[in-house]
């Protein structure tokens, strides 16, 4: 049997409440993962798997501090050639954020599972068993080998850069809109029906070697009469870059326009995504004409996670709109 390390931060999945219809306010990060693991007996028979509690937190709590921790780990992990994969349970409220970062930053080809539930352990039917289930059985498969961070629950299997949480309650809410899943586990098999096309994990340029902290990226969220108050004062504040989550194809005001180049001339990158949820976010006319990055198809909050590994790097907006397009 493979080797897989399983490496807990808490969320729903190990949540716990006295009601056991209570799917609202129970506690999250209650359980620990070694006990989670004893009560789902069929994992034993499908790995070897030794647990790591790196955190009990609800994912809202998640910060840079533990991405950091938890990447180094992964990598380190992954380079034993004993380790022949790495399952992450995650709460599932950030979940999707933590899955982009470690598909950036990550330098293996071994697979890499993010996993959470969205019924707590102490429920009537809790689904986090079956989803941790399904992601050791995704983590030992040669299928996954080479196709980046993977997030797994509700028997189905997502890209990391594309999938995004739906709905608020329901168990399957994790999806690709539009693009579609990777594919599905059915009967305890990985079942891939198409492959992510941008580079990441083993192809990706970013590291996190020496980085002790990021520079400070925020998202200004668009609307009606939108008078750039916001984004003048993150400005202020002295952050390095701003996601505009526009109308539209990315769209702003002539204000928000205005207020935006003051600001990028002042040093700051700003990228143009969309609070649309769905499609590509384009360049309007010439680089002259549109200074700002365009976010291609990611959400502003992942747009944010790539801006912030791009200001590393450089603060060029030309060639993070070229990263832009390969990640």
């Amino acid at each position: 049997m493979k080797n897989i390390v399983i490496l807990a931060t808490g969320g729903t999945i190990a949540g716990a409440s006295s009601d056991p219809t209570d799917m609202v306010g129970y506690y999250a990060g209650i359980v620990p993962i070694a006990e989670i693991v004893e009560n789902i007996e069929p994992l034993k028979n499908i790995a070897n798997i030794t647990t790591e509690q790196i955190a009990q937190i609800d994912s809202a709590d998640m910060d840079h501090k533990i991405w950091f921790y938890l990447a180094e780990r992964i990598n380190a992990l992954l380079n034993q050639s004993d380790v022949d994969g790495v399952v992450v349970t995650h709460g599932t409220d950030t979940m999707e954020e933590t899955a982009y970062f470690l598909n950036l930053v990550v330098k293996s080809q071994k697979p890499v599972v993010l996993v959470g539930a969205m019924r707590p352990s102490t429920a009537i039917s809790p689904d986090g068993p079956m989803n941790l289930y399904n992601a050791v059985i995704l983590a030992v498969s040669s299928d996954a080998w080479g196709k980046g961070v993977l997030v797994s629950l509700n028997d189905t299997i997502n890209s990391s850069r594309e999938v995004t949480k739906t709905n608020t309650a329901l168990q399957d809410t994790f999806k690709a809109p539009e693009l579609g899943y990777l594919g599905y586990i059915v009967d305890a098999h990985p079942h891939f029906y198409r492959m992510p096309t941008r580079k990441h994990t083993y192809l990706s340029e970013f590291a996190i070697e020496g980085i002790t902290e990021f520079p400070q990226v925020e998202i200004i969220y668009g609307h009606v009469n939108d008078n750039g108050i916001l984004a003048k004062a993150a400005a202020d504040a002295g952050v390095k870059g701003l996601v505009y989550a526009g109308l539209g194809n990315g769209n702003m005001s002539q204000t928000m326009q205005d207020t935006f180049q003051k600001i990028q001339d002042q040093g700051v990158v700003v990228v143009r995504s969309t609070r649309a949820g769905n499609g590509v976010v384009t360049r309007n006319g010439s680089f002259a004409e549109d200074p700002f990055v365009a976010a291609d198809n990611l959400s502003p909050q992942k747009a944010r996670i790539l801006l912030m590994l791009a200001l590393t790097k450089t603060n060029n907006a030309r060639e993070i709109q070229e990263l832009f397009w390969t990640y």
